[in-house]
């Protein structure tokens, strides 16, 4: 199964313009993928250990690894585009 993790913050414009397409992701690909929120400014141990340096980061795992990362907003298109090619 594919992760996709959030990082966000409540100050942050487009993470929350990020937000309803990460719900409508997390409907629509349930079944595929895990996703999980994390808030920048409570989780410095994760921003750490995926050397986050910018919001909103949205990185996709599988088998531990990450195999796509993007930093700032990006379409939903792309967003499926990732999770599925992952899945491959």
């Amino acid at each position: 199964m594919v992760k996709v993790k959030r990082f966000t913050a409540i100050w942050c414009g487009p993470c929350r313009q990020l937000a309803p397409i990460f719900e409508q992701l997390q409907i629509r690909l349930s079944e595929l993928a895990t996703f999980n929120t994390i808030d920048v400014d409570t989780s410095p141990e994760e921003v750490q250990k995926y050397n986050v340096t910018s919001v909103p980061t949205v990185i996709i795992e599988k088998d531990g690894e990450v195999i796509e990362r993007f930093t700032g907003l990006s379409s939903k298109i792309a967003y499926v585009n990732a999770i599925n090619e992952s899945l491959k």
